[in-house]
């Protein structure tokens, strides 16, 4: 099945900027093989059930770690979710008590702690209560905590050496550092077991450059899964498209991140991206994924699974795409169809060219 939908994958080609946009595809070639497909097949595929799994969400009062909580929680898993807002005050939304409320509202469990991910105590601290309550049971942590988003957009476009070198420890000490904290403590759960999934949220920021140098600083995901792949524990750079939280919809007029809206054409919900973690912790191909980059878009059309409100988010690998970002074949992408991807060795050949990255990131 996953070698035919590699063929037949990507079924609906992207049409718009937003998820919600009622904008439709010109792309002749819309409707094809993968149209066939019987809807309990992807039911299957989509909502196999976690139940007994321990997931624990780093970084989950708002945007991306709320909606990747959420899907884990409704999927069955019992979902540990950390961040420093406890309540939400002076009406601005995103808090534990929200993403908690929004897990049992889809019938689900959820454990909200207030961590403070900077602080290396506190962090051991989470992992040891994790093992004492669930008796050294962890399967799936979700690395998503990240500082500085504010500072990246206020110095975005601006040289390293213009900017003060403070902005490193901003964006690392929570997106790096923290990281690497929660992958030891983990793996020390996990590895025992024999069992177990890390997963990183990351971005084509990791191969190309993106926004500002101390951005792309990372390399966790590919050398974690080398020492952890004989324990069968997975480890997964995942890449989300450009994701629809409020503060990417804030932002939508920054030269940096308006430059992504047009490149990507189509958002993807927070949502989504738990789906996607929620299939990979049951996919029984799970280690052939480890130490890989996994973008949220491709693996959803490879399996068929669909966002929230039912279409398929951009797929950078797909043809029409990269077509859709080289000026002098654009003209072409409508002609060609969205199931047709390139291959993997081919993208990462393309994305890691400087020259060429420019024109598609």
């Amino acid at each position: 099945w996953p070698a035919i939908q590699e063929i037949f994958g990507n079924r609906h080609p992207p049409a718009s900027l937003h998820r919600s946009s009622s904008t439709t595809t010109t792309n002749p070639f819309e409707s094809t093989f993968c149209d066939l497909i019987n809807d309990d097949m992807i039911l299957e595929m989509t909502t196999k059930s976690l139940a007994g799994r321990v997931a624990l969400v780093t970084g989950g009062t708002r945007g991306l770690g709320k909606g990747i909580a959420v899907e884990l929680g409704a999927a069955g898993a019992l979902v540990y979710v950390t961040g420093r807002t406890v309540k939400s005050s002076d009406g601005k939304s995103g808090s534990l008590e929200e993403t908690a409320e929004a897990i049992r509202n889809r019938g689900g469990q959820c454990i909200p702690l207030r961590v403070d991910h900077e602080n290396a105590n506190e962090v051991e601290a989470l992992f040891q209560r994790i093992s004492k309550e669930q008796d050294g049971r962890l399967d799936i942590l979700v690395n998503n905590a990240y500082k500085g988003v504010e500072r990246l957009l206020i110095e975005s476009g601006t040289t390293f050496w213009e900017t003060e070198p403070d902005i490193f420890d901003d964006l690392n000490n929570v997106g790096l550092r923290n990281h690497y904290y929660c992958a030891v403590y983990a793996a020390r759960l996990m590895v025992p077991r024999k069992q177990g999934l890390i997963i990183f949220i990351s971005s084509v920021g990791g191969l190309i450059y993106l926004f500002h140098v101390a951005y792309g600083c990372d390399r966790l995901a590919a050398d974690t899964a080398i020492e952890l792949k004989k324990h069968n524990v997975a480890s997964i750079s995942l890449w989300p498209g450009l994701v629809e939280t409020d503060t990417v919809q804030a932002s939508e007029r920054n030269a940096g991140f308006h430059k992504m809206f047009e490149t990507y054409g189509k958002t993807e919900s927070a949502e989504y991206v738990g789906r996607i973690i929620a299939h990979l912790a049951q996919n029984s191909s799970l280690m052939q994924y480890s130490g890989t980059v996994v973008t949220t878009a491709d693996y959803g059309t490879t399996y068929s699974i669909p966002d929230i409100d039912g279409t398929y988010p951009s797929n950078p690998r797909s043809v029409s795409f990269l077509m859709r970002r080289i000026p002098a074949l654009s003209w072409l992408s409508g002609w060609i169809p969205g199931f047709l991807k390139i291959p993997h060795w081919l993208w990462y050949k393309l994305v890691t060219n400087f020259q060429f990255s420019q024109h598609i990131f």
